[in-house]
């Protein structure tokens, strides 16, 4: 199969025939190769695809509750008995409306859902891979910590912050002049909003783990609670935007499938990779989720 290059070759040489309609040219290869990916697999695939490495700043981006109304037309017309690989590529979003197309692929597909990670599936990316039996990823690809953010900061450093406070003023009372200071930045109930929100992301990931990916594992319960803490460990981690890599990700206890044993798979997902990826820098999409069979929702940033 085409790598990058070869695929941007592909598409120029449609465009030349199609007569410089180039957003044509990339929804045909494209979709070509999403076809190519079903056959090798025998399943169905559905492709989620964020912009963002190419506009940060548009809308849509993110993992929001408009994404149910994409997969709802993309599952449309499938043959619910293949079972789903979905490919992920986003830097993540809400957590509801995470656990909320969650909660309808599963009542689609039940637990015969398989993540595909060519590249990044950051924060609420990750809590969606990790209610998949089992995620593929290769030697590049990267998922990230699974701590919420609250307006622009992590809810876990800021529950830490306050415990870290308590502890100390405790310990010794004349720094709670200090931590006053510190402290005065956070409303009370901001406060309480983060650690509702560490709670219900824990929650919902140890759930899904312990119900798909590790249901037949002995101690499941523990291991998902193990691999929830390496996710979110605010202290491991250091940033919100930490590349957490495959071998990480196999030691936390995830169910990781290597993209470089089986050649061919490699080059269709790889392939597909290339084609999206060229396809929002044609089109300047923020989001676009399409199935094998070349139905789309694509969202052009306003």
């Amino acid at each position: 199969m085409p790598n990058w290059g070869q695929v941007l070759t592909e598409i120029q040489a449609r465009d030349a025939k199609l007569g410089n309609d180039a957003k044509s040219a990339v929804d045909i290869v494209r979709r070509k190769y999403l076809k190519a990916l079903h056959k090798k697999t025998e399943r169905n695939v559905i492709a989620y695809y964020s912009g963002w490495l190419s506009n940060p700043t548009a809308v849509g981006i993110d993992v929001n509750d408009e994404d149910k109304a994409a997969f709802m037309m993309a599952i449309h017309g499938l043959d619910k008995n293949k079972g789903l690989d979905l490919i992920l590529h986003t830097p993540g979003g809400g957590i509801a409306a995470a656990e909320s197309l969650v909660d309808y692929l599963r009542r689609i597909f039940g637990g015969n859902i398989r993540a595909i990670v060519p590249h990044l599936a950051m924060s609420a990316g990750t809590m969606i891979a990790c209610a998949c039996k089992s995620i593929v990823m290769g030697k590049h690809s990267n998922l990230g910590p699974i701590d919420p953010q609250l307006g622009g900061l992590p809810a876990a450093a800021v529950k830490k912050e306050i415990e870290r406070a308590i502890e100390e003023i405790q310990k010794n009372p004349e720094r709670l002049q200090f931590w006053q200071f510190v402290l005065s930045k956070y409303s009370p109930t901001f406060v309480g909003q983060c650690e509702q929100a560490v709670s219900m992301a824990a929650e919902f990931v140890r759930d899904r783990l312990v119900d798909n990916m590790l249901r037949d594992e002995p101690d499941a319960l523990e291991k998902a609670q193990a691999i929830v803490a390496g996710l979110s460990d605010v202290d491991d981690n250091k940033s919100h935007s930490r590349h957490i890599h495959i071998d990480k990700c196999e030691a936390l206890g995830l169910k990781i499938e290597h993209l470089e044993d089986d050649q061919e798979l490699q080059e269709a997902v790889l392939t597909v990779h290339h084609c999206f990826m060229h396809s929002i820098g044609v089109s300047g999409a923020s989001k676009i989720v399409e199935n094998h069979l070349g139905a789309a929702f694509v969202k052009l940033a306003a």
